[in-house]
């Protein structure tokens, strides 16, 4: 089993494509912190990206793209002089047009954001560091350029089911970023995508992937790896931030916690499921990781859903 696509697949990953956004001469866009992870790529021209708590703009070319992978607000410009406008308004008043700002059009982005599961900051995003910038110059953006390119082609031609076409490449950019990311820093940041960037690790991970209720013990786990007890439990509690057992607990309650959200199951059914010989040791569990118990994060997933069903005001998203 691949950890990756595990825990991608578990949080419902999926991509939201905006309109884009022309811009030319001097100008700069002030963007309020995003919901999910945030991706903007500069097909035309370039510009700068200025993030909240860093201390140096980032140089985007063209081709280059970046992840927002927490929210914090930004802002894209091409003059560091120029008054920011909001991205709201602008989009507002774009109506169904492209949002444009400044004088000409020698810039041309486009954007989107990635929606997740409400446990990806503790699964995935909280490992990462805040901006993942992946410039077009590189050998190993090859793969970014190209699913950069298929969207466009998409969203340019718009032939049948292009918007569903261009959001699951997106998705594909998603995780050829992830790749890029962990090829050039492998030891940058703590969490998942650490642990699979350490062949030790990584063979223990897919081990608890692939049999995730099965009563593992630190040495099982190290002979997948080849290694000693001790240093699997040193490497591992190195690179993902904590022990290989608490790690499997972890990943055994965010099973159970999406089978509580899409099905019926009862809880004694989920325990065994996942690895619990009771209800109780389940729940004991699940309320000491997620701070509820099962039966009450079950009643509030559902109460989400039926929010989220009922018809309301469209909202405009803003790059």
């Amino acid at each position: 089993m691949d950890p990756l696509e595990d825990v991608l697949a578990l949080l419902g990953t999926r991509a939201h494509l905006s309109t884009g956004m022309t811009a030319g001469g001097s100008w700069a866009v002030r963007f309020e912190p995003p919901d999910g992870v945030k991706f903007n790529t500069v097909r035309r021209g370039r510009c700068f990206l200025s993030v909240e708590g860093l201390t140096a703009p980032i140089a985007l070319e063209e081709g280059d793209c970046f992840l927002l992978t927490h929210p914090l607000a930004f802002t894209l410009f091409s003059d560091p002089h120029a008054v920011p406008v909001d991205a709201g308004p602008l989009w507002t008043a774009a109506g169904d047009g492209l949002p444009h700002v400044g004088d000409g059009v020698d810039t041309f982005l486009l954007g989107g954001r990635f929606s997740f599961g409400d446990r990806a900051r503790v699964l995935l995003l909280d490992g990462l560091p805040p901006v993942i910038h992946a410039p077009a110059g590189t050998g190993e953006a090859s793969a970014v350029r190209w699913a950069l390119e298929q969207i466009d082609a998409e969203l340019q031609g718009r032939p049948i089911g292009s918007t569903l076409v261009a959001e699951h490449l997106a998705v594909v950019m998603l995780i050829h970023i992830l790749r890029l990311h962990l090829a050039r820093e492998p030891r940058a940041g703590s969490g998942l995508l650490a642990g699979l960037a350490d062949p030790v690790v990584a063979a223990a991970l897919r081990s608890m992937h692939a049999r995730p209720a099965y009563p593992w013990t630190v040495a099982e786990l190290a002979r997948a790896g080849a290694v000693s007890r001790s240093t699997l439990a040193a490497r591992f509690k190195e690179t993902a931030g904590l022990g290989p057992l608490d790690y499997l607990t972890r990943w055994r309650i965010e099973l159970a916690a999406q089978r509580l959200r899409v099905s019926d199951d009862t809880l004694a059914t989920i325990a065994l499921a996942v690895g619990y010989g009771s209800e109780s040791a389940l729940s004991t569990a699940f309320k000491r990781i997620t701070g509820t118990s099962p039966r009450e994060y079950r009643r509030r997933c559902a109460g989400a859903a039926a929010v989220e069903a009922a018809p309301g005001p469209a909202s405009q998203a803003a790059g």
